[in-house]
């Protein structure tokens, strides 16, 4: 009977304790793996707007064809750079496939590029003073996420004025004109906030040769030059992109 109550005991006992063992060996909670990272890819698409500024210098060769009407063999008058500061604005879209970007802009700029040099054939000073040019482009180019390289081509304009001047300073003779030519430029752009990016670029322009009659205050034709005229220009931009300015890459 003593035997029977002890096994009795140690049943209950062992019963007492399997459920406290249980619960300590409960499963482990489960926890999420962490989420793949995600690259923010500068997206370079959308329109833009910004303003430039800089420096530039216009190549300009007179040749003289005439005087009062009356033509000549062509006379060299020598030539002379007109330089000077300018600033403006551009105004653009851009499209990105891969790491390829295209784009077309238009850019308008006040200049004050002024210079001159002795005439080679008459007894004055011949000047060049461009106030305006304009810029109309394609661009391509390539983007390393938030900095891109490109190139550009296509027309432009330069507003132009040129006159004859007196070893006293007086007005001789002038002529003013808009021509017409080309451009190709190269430029590095940097996206340092959403929306907003910087860039320097350069461009060349091919303006070739233009012949103008140039008359006196009076309204008389004085003589006719042919002028040669090749424009380089250095600005930096700040440019602002309508749009999301990332887009999430896995």
């Amino acid at each position: 009977m003593k035997k029977v109550l002890l096994v009795t005991a140690s049943l209950i006992a062992l019963g007492a304790v399997a459920p406290a063992s249980a619960a300590d060996l409960a499963a482990r909670p489960y926890t999420k793996a962490p989420p793949p990272m995600v690259a923010a890819v500068y997206d370079w698409t959308g329109f833009y707007i910004g303003i430039n500024g800089g420096w530039g210098t216009s190549h300009n060769s007179w040749t003289n064809t005439a005087v009062g009407g009356v033509p000549f063999a062509p006379l060299g008058e020598g030539s002379h750079d007109a330089d000077g500061g300018t600033v403006g604005g551009q105004i653009g879209y851009r499209w990105q496939a891969g790491g390829w970007v295209f784009g077309l802009e238009a850019q308008g700029n006040w200049a004050d590029f002024k210079g001159s040099n002795p005439s080679a054939a008459f007894l004055l000073t011949n000047r060049t003073k461009i106030e305006a040019f304009g810029l109309f482009t394609g661009q391509i180019g390539y983007a390393w996420n938030n900095t891109l390289l490109y190139v550009k081509g296509g027309a432009a304009v330069t507003d132009n004025k040129y006159s004859g001047i007196s070893a006293a300073g007086a007005l001789v003779d002038s002529a003013s004109d808009t021509r017409w030519g080309g451009t190709v430029g190269v430029g590095l752009e940097y996206a340092f906030a959403p929306g907003w990016s910087a860039a320097v670029e350069y461009d060349h322009l091919f303006m070739d040769n233009q012949t103008y009659t140039l008359v006196t205050p009076a309204g008389v034709n004085s003589r006719t030059d042919t002028i040669k005229q090749d424009v380089d220009l250095v600005t930096v931009r700040l440019n602002y992109k309508f749009g999301g300015p990332v887009v999430p890459r896995y």
